[in-house]
């Protein structure tokens, strides 16, 4: 069984999309669960996921690493896997998933590249850029991008090493550190997500990656910039 967690916020706009796609996996639906763990959303975001997930509760962990955990903790998987309310899942994605965990007994941690879901050649280019350093970062073994959105651990070594840290930004890169010492993280560039550009359209892409860069180098906290529960038009 693998457990797909969706921490979500105001997301009535974006969950049904997201997990139909999730609903729609190569795999049985019954090799899968879906956790949506929600931030106290103040629209229909919990009242629609509820016609999709197998769970749906509100969070008692702060932040969107804490939201993750939470779901691991409900989790009856062997493997958890993380996703965002706004992503779109190819349908091969938990086959992949399952796949590469089986292929790699000595992996604790699978993770992947984006693709945009809005085009355009500006967030083609982007993506095409980040999913770069993702993979120089890996095959220079100095740096580990495993995303939120598109990735997965063996349940027990997530627990193992502490679940994610419940910082604003950067809990993605922080994690794979630990993970590290406990087995293999290992980067599949084909274990594809389809990646949401809406914090950039709207807040700019060199804003928000200085806010996030500005924050990580904070370690992981700051008063000056938030990147918890931001409200999109």
């Amino acid at each position: 069984m693998i457990s797909v967690i969706v921490p979500t916020y105001n997301e009535e706009e974006s969950i049904a999309s997201c997990l139909e796609s999730l609903c729609s996996q190569t795999i049985p639906r019954d090799a899968y669960e879906i956790i949506v763990v929600d931030g106290n959303s103040k629209d229909r975001t919990r009242e629609i996921a509820a016609k999709y997930a197998d769970q749906v509760f509100v969070q008692t962990s702060k932040k969107v690493g804490g939201a993750r955990n939470d779901g691991a903790m409900a989790a009856k998987g062997e493997i958890v896997a993380t996703t965002d309310a706004d992503c779109y899942l190819p349908p091969d994605w938990l086959e992949r998933i399952e796949r590469d965990f089986a292929d790699h007994p000595d992996a604790v941690q699978i993770y992947g590249l984006v693709f945009p879901k809005e085009k355009g050649i500006k967030n083609s280019i982007s993506l095409w850029l980040a999913n770069f350093f993702s993979r120089l970062g890996y095959l220079t073994h100095s740096v580990y991008y495993t995303l939120g959105c598109n990735t997965a651990f063996r349940r027990d070594a997530f627990m193992e090493i502490g679940m994610y840290h419940t910082i604003d930004a950067g809990d993605d890169l922080e994690i794979a550190r630990r993970a590290r010492k406990a087995g293999k993280v290992l980067l599949d560039s084909r274990l594809r997500v389809g990646f949401s550009m809406r914090r950039y359209q709207q807040f700019g892409t060199l804003k928000s990656l200085w806010e996030w860069v500005y924050i990580v180098v904070k370690g992981g906290e700051s008063e000056k910039y938030s990147y918890s529960k931001r409200e999109y038009k």
